[in-house]
């Protein structure tokens, strides 16, 4: 049985902590839909890659001003587990329907951060997507309405609307400053003295942009990713443009964050405003990306800045899981972390003074997915993985690998047969593989490497099924394209991780490993009840 919390907020904001009222720092949180460890402040770091190619200069001086993480990771590569995972500060599969995507519901009797800092004296908001709480119609406790965008949302299709206009430059000014727009709304609505905590959501990385955006609106030269892109990836001109068009939209993402921190800092707030900026997975429509618990899937950028309290220019290699924000931000409002939360909170890191490994405790992070598109699979099942990433060693346990990890095919899971066309799989994520996103990247995959066995590896990492056990030793294979779970000369390590893995699935009331272990293969989580077909019946 799912884990359940019954933490009262009345009772919980009674433990307020001694920190003085006008001493609390505004909290901003600039969150990315899809955006995976890609940014010009990485490039500095690992040559090579695509984030040669990116500038994101915003980014850049919240990491040079504050805390730079090389190795933060999203605890499910799935949007709203990973939301669910970082506002309750707790693993998804202890947030109950929260760890799905279609279908999911926001358990009230789980603590999450906006509202209890909400409830400690907090002006709260968002703009853009966030997920629950947050709307009148999920915030208990007569919490008020949160959602700033009386302004507009065309942010979201940054670049299908600026590829419209006649005047690029001007068709982005208009973007970015309905992004001003509604942040000066929320901040209007902050009483003096009040501190706030803001939730910046543009799903403008999510799929789809418009193809060769990326070179019309930020001058991304796709053949300059040409011997950059990672080797699960074909380094053909499609998908070089198809990664340079997704940069673009990172980019997009970057101009935002540097409006509010203008704003900020006009209004005299930045230096006691935390700014956190990251993503809620890796890259959609590409191989190994979103859906998936390699690192392309998993590994996501974050940088942090409160100059009042958090010593910057740092580079701190210690293992971050998002659910750890959520103590963060609890502890630094001056509140007491309900016991509930399994994260950790980062205060102690990032008043350290130290870079590189802070914390040798932090040696790890937690791993999973269950559910994404509920049709993905002709059954209407998940595909439920865990898995444990050290600095070493990435250890994968599919606990169904008679599944298709990213939905049936047409003609799989029984005889194989021809891919839907070419079109079909660029526009419609459904055709076939449903947890892939629509793409250029998946369409030529699929028409292109199936049958010719040159190519066939391609296909084999985007579509292929799986062993129960994946292991990759990180310091040959960074990319993860070498399973090495049945070699000998790794069998202790295997071990090892397994156990670890297990024991904190175990502690933490996992389902997968604790009581019905069936428990996500049945309603309310998957099958049937959502098949249209079986309402039928």
């Amino acid at each position: 049985m799912l884990l359940k919390t019954t933490v009262i907020f009345a009772i919980l904001m009674s433990c307020v902590v001694g920190v003085a009222e006008n001493d609390r720092p505004n909290i901003v949180f600039a969150f990315a839909d899809d955006w995976g460890r890609y940014a010009s402040a990485y490039a500095a770091l690992e040559k090579g890659g695509p984030s040669d190619i990116v500038s994101t200069p915003n980014f850049d001086r919240v990491a040079r001003e504050g805390v730079l993480f090389t190795n933060a990771f999203v605890n499910a590569p799935s949007c709203t587990p990973c939301r669910s995972s970082l506002l309750s500060g707790q693993y998804f599969w202890r947030t109950g329907r929260g760890a799905i995507l279609q279908g999911a519901i926001w358990d009230k009797s789980i603590p999450s951060y906006p509202l209890i800092l909400q409830q400690a004296g907090y002006h709260i908001g968002h703009s853009y997507k966030v997920w629950s709480p947050g709307t009148p119609a999920n915030a208990p406790y007569g919490a008020k309405a949160t959602a700033y965008g009386k302004h507009g949302g065309k942010f979201n299709g940054f670049s299908q609307f600026v590829s419209k206009q006649n005047d690029i430059s001007a068709g982005k000014q208009v973007l970015l400053d309905e992004v001003k727009d509604n942040f000066q709304d929320f901040l209007e609505d902050c009483e003096d003295g009040q501190p706030f905590c803001y939730w910046w959501g543009p799903t403008n990385c999510h799929r789809k942009w418009v193809q060769g955006s990326g070179k019309k609106l930020w001058g991304l030269n796709p053949d300059e990713l040409k011997g950059k892109l990672p080797k699960f990836l074909p380094d053909v001109p499609v998908v070089r443009e198809d990664m340079a068009d997704y940069l673009g939209e990172v980019m997009a993402f970057d101009a935002g964050l540097g409006v509010l921190l203008n704003e900020l800092e006009s209004a005299g707030k930045l230096d006691n405003t935390i700014v956190v900026v990251s993503g809620d997975h890796g890259a959609p429509g590409f191989p190994n990306g979103k859906c998936n618990l390699y690192d392309f899937g998993t590994h996501v950028p974050l940088a942090i800045r409160w100059p009042k309290n958090v010593p910057g220019n740092r580079i701190v290699d210690d293992f971050v899981c998002l659910p750890d924000l959520a103590p963060t931000f609890v502890e630094a409002g001056g509140v007491t972390v309900p016991d509930v939360m399994t994260g950790r909170s980062l205060m102690p890191v990032l008043k350290s003074d130290k870079a590189g490994i802070v914390d040798p405790s932090r040696d790890s992070v937690i791993t999973g997915r269950e559910r994404h598109v509920a049709k993905a699979r002709t059954d209407w099942l998940p595909y439920p993985q865990r898995a444990i990433r050290t600095k070493h060693f990435l250890y994968i346990r599919n606990f169904k690998p008679d599944r298709w990890p990213m939905g049936t095919g047409p003609g799989y899971g029984g005889s194989t047969g021809l891919m839907p066309g070419f079109e079909q799989l660029r526009e419609n994520t459904f055709a076939a593989f449903g947890d892939m996103d629509a793409s250029p990247t998946k369409a030529w995959i699929a028409v292109n490497c199936e049958d010719d066995p040159q190519q066939r590896k391609y296909f084999d990492f985007a579509f292929g099924q799986r062993p129960e056990e994946e292991l990759y030793e990180l310091a040959t294979d960074s990319d993860q394209i070498y399973n090495v779970a049945d070699d000998l000369r790794f069998a202790d390590v295997k071990a090892e991780l397994s156990d670890r893995l297990m024991t904190v699935l175990k502690q933490t009331g996992d389902p997968r490993v604790t009581g019905d272990r069936t428990t996500f293969d049945k309603a309310p989580f998957a099958t049937e009840w959502q098949n249209p077909r079986a309402k039928k019946r």
